[in-house]
């Protein structure tokens, strides 16, 4: 970190870390399933940036090419893979329905950011770097938002979204901590993420050719009679 440049790769990164939770906070205060999506890929972006910046700061090519694979795997063929198997609902459907307003889910995910960094910094104020300083809460706060979306949303997709939001989050933590081993754990993720999309976009699919919608209180429908 002697690096004249360093100073700078840590403000950049501050700033996706800024930008990456604010995205966190569009996916949840978002209606529409194609605009979450839309988020859902910017965030991936803002997650390979400050893997790249990272990886520049500390001289790791492990990160540079965690950086490459999350571009392909979770900016570009995941949401392939959704807009081919659930075409009809990311369409067509103008609203997501969920438990709560958007007011609300706002106030709630600001405090679960809130929670996330009074959680986090009893560790950053001991022995931290400047990397982790920034990656740690804003990941532990996009896990907590992401897990939250998929509580009080009512549509499998929009679920779905939020639980690769939610791996977006750890991710965005982990590379900061272990930038070594978040390489071999980018690659499992590589071959994971898109599998659990396609797996659960076909369901999403026959869940919707069989009762006509893909809310979640709707699978009762599909039991044995």
């Amino acid at each position: 970190m002697n690096d004249p440049i360093a100073p700078y790769l840590v403000h950049l990164n501050a700033l996706t870390g800024g930008l990456f939770l604010l995205a966190a906070f569009a996916i949840v205060a978002t209606r529409q399933m194609l605009a979450c999506l839309q988020w859902f890929i910017g965030q991936a972006l803002l997650l390979a940036a400050s893997a790249m910046l990272i990886g520049i700061a500390l001289g790791s090519w492990h990160l540079a090419v965690v950086a490459g694979i999350t571009v392909f795997t979770k900016a570009i063929a995941t949401p392939w893979l959704v807009r081919r198997t659930v075409r009809h609902e990311l369409y067509s459907r103008r609203e997501i329905s969920q438990v709560l307003n958007i007011p609300t889910s706002l106030l709630v995910a600001a405090a679960l950011t809130l929670l996330a960094y009074a959680i986090i910094h009893p560790i950053t104020a001991v022995s931290a770097g400047p990397f982790v300083g920034i990656n740690l809460p804003v990941g532990l706060a996009g896990l907590f938002i992401g897990a939250y979306t998929v509580a009080v949303r009512r549509e499998a997709v929009s679920q779905l979204l939020g639980l690769l939001a939610m791996e977006n989050g750890a991710f965005f933590a982990a590379i900061s901590m272990a930038p070594d081993l978040s390489f071999i754990a980018e690659l499992t993720v590589a071959f994971d993420v898109p599998v659990t999309t396609l797996v659960i976009g076909l369901l999403t699919r026959r869940i919707h050719e069989r009762v006509g919608g893909t809310s979640v209180g709707l699978l009762a429908a599909l039991r044995e009679r």
